[in-house]
């Protein structure tokens, strides 16, 4: 068998491992592989085939992770109004306990509170910003 179709099984694999498991970066390693598909079919040695899919491989890989890593990322479903309708809502927090956290009266029960930075601001108005579990996590209003 032929260097490049071994290379060209290798890069299926690895579409189709993709494919399973949804994780994009093996596309980017699939690319590797085909790049190192291509320098068979050039008549490239295998130490440059192997050179070259490990380079093109780990930057597409790297380009890929700084890409993903500077863009702003999905907020949580638990803080979306549209899923949950106690976000949004306007709370009044007497005291904070020493833990950084707050017991207050919301719909009728009392709630844990917690703010997002996990330091509380003082005593005052609040807004529910989302739900973790049975706690309010809240920002100054």
């Amino acid at each position: 068998m032929a260097d490049s179709t071994i290379w060209w099984l290798l890069t299926g694999a690895a579409v189709v491992l993709e494919l399973l498991t949804g994780t994009f970066y093996l596309l980017m390693l699939a690319i590797g592989l085909a790049a190192g598909a291509l320098s068979a079919h050039l008549g490239l040695g295998l130490t440059a085939q192997l050179v070259l899919a490990a380079v093109v491989g780990s930057v597409t890989t790297a380009v890929l992770y700084f890409i993903r890593r500077r863009r702003p990322s999905d907020p949580s479903v638990r803080s979306l109004r549209s899923v949950n309708l106690d976000v949004g809502e306007i709370i009044q927090i007497e005291a904070w306990q020493p833990d950084g956290t707050a017991s207050v009266r919301y719909r009728g029960a009392q709630w844990q509170a917690m703010t997002r930075s996990g330091q509380p601001e003082g005593s005052g108005s609040y807004r529910v910003a989302e739900l973790v579990g049975n706690k309010l996590v809240v920002e100054k209003a």
